[in-house]
């Protein structure tokens, strides 16, 4: 039997039962769909946080106290603001490195107030994070040296403390302290799900005398382009270890952040691809349930095409056609469910999505060796029927 004899055959079959058929395929499609789904999520999710973390800064780099990944209670941090001036000497660049004090209080402006974070900044941090302004101006070193009591608040804190009003001139309370709003900081968004415009920057000295400490929580730096970043990064932790040669230090950079949540996602994607893929084993012993019935239920056919000449490899064929015939229909439509379903989740949900171009290949690669697995018994036991015992079945 010819290649094209038998799939014009096994379609012929597939028709004459069109809703068995439909009931049959129906495994495969939930399995593939739910696959390029799942993978589109992940994938999705994976490129939000890359842009997230790619928003906070270019070619950014993290100091803070403590080894990076080790668990444990939180290492106090030692560093200072003179530990600025070693750092901008290993970048090369004094408004290349900037200082951060962070602490949660409630910040009120006459009957209005918020809990939000407090940020102690200098007066680089706009350059190093990237951060823009909507109004005003933001704090200048000046501020820092004199400890003014100044401020720039988030979009989102100034809505929340002066509505539609101009907060630039007006006077809020942190920590009990009144300060003089001078700018406010553009709309930013949410990263790693935590509101960027929900904060408050005030000079970090102030910072310190109001909490009391004289500690910097961390350092950021940025480096000169995205080659050096390694090589800067590891200078920076040399210096701090020769600094403090008795306390951890991690400098911890944009690639180290994305691989560890890249590996996660991964291995998250992985597990629920998996468990997706389940229904396609179970969609295959359908197949394979389907074709044994189709089998007994043509056994006078099979008899009358072996008894005019058909061999044993053109019965196999013909049937092996038909459940690869049913696996790669059931994986096309699945295929198309599972790309139309991850653009509506993008476009109508909170969950991300982004159609990786190889989970559908893969998911209809899946399907028909699904089809190839699931029907080569079936179709063995169709070729191997005696003729003429199958010509006398009743």
């Amino acid at each position: 039997m010819k290649g094209w004899e038998a799939f014009r055959v096994a379609l012929d079959a597939l028709r004459a039962n069109r809703l068995r058929s439909l009931l049959t395929m129906l495994g495969v499609i939930i399995g593939v769909a739910a696959v390029v789904v799942v993978v589109s999520i992940g994938a999705g999710a994976r490129e939000q946080i890359e842009s997230q973390v790619e928003g906070l800064g270019s070619n950014l780099i993290l100091v803070v106290p403590g080894e990076a990944g080790q668990r444990g209670a939180p290492t106090v941090s030692r560093m200072t603001l003179a530990d600025e001036q070693l750092l901008e000497r290993v970048v090369g660049d004094p408004a290349a490195v900037t200082a951060r004090l962070s602490s949660g209080e409630r910040i009120r402006a006459g009957a209005a107030s918020a809990f939000t974070t407090v940020h102690g900044a200098d007066a680089d941090m706009p350059r190093v994070f990237d951060r823009p302004l909507a109004d005003g101006s933001y704090l200048t070193a000046t501020d820092v040296d004199t400890r003014r009591r100044v401020a720039v608040l988030g979009s989102r804190t100034a809505e929340q403390l002066f509505a539609d009003a101009d907060p630039v001139g007006r006077q809020v309370t942190v920590g009990g302290t009144r300060f003089r709003v001078i700018g406010v900081l553009a709309e930013q968004g949410e990263s790693f799900g935590v509101s960027q415009d929900d904060e408050v920057h005030i000079p970090i000295t102030t910072a310190q005398r109001i909490l009391g400490v004289d500690r910097v929580d961390a350092f950021a730096v940025r480096a000169p382009n995205s080659e050096v970043v390694p090589a800067v990064s590891r200078q920076l932790h040399a210096a701090l270890k020769e600094r403090y040669p008795d306390q951890p230090f991690s400098a911890i950079t944009q690639t180290q952040i994305l691989g560890v949540i890249g590996n996660i996602l991964g291995l998250l994607t992985s597990v629920l691809a998996a468990i997706a893929g389940i229904s396609l084993l179970v969609g295959g012993v359908g197949v394979s349930n389907i074709m044994l019935v189709s089998v007994r239920e043509r056994t006078k056919e099979i008899g009358l095409r072996k008894a005019l000449g058909a061999r044993q490899r053109d019965v196999l064929a013909q049937f092996l056609v038909e459940a690869v015939l049913l696996t790669t229909i059931g994986g096309v439509l699945g295929i198309l469910i599972g790309v139309v379903g991850s653009v509506l989740l993008d476009r109508f949900s909170p969950l991300p999505a982004a159609v990786e171009w190889w989970s559908p290949v893969v998911a209809f690669a899946v399907s028909a060796a699904v089809g190839v697995f699931f029907g080569v018994f079936p179709a063995r036991r169709a070729g191997r029927l005696d003729p003429v015992v199958a010509l006398r079945t009743e």
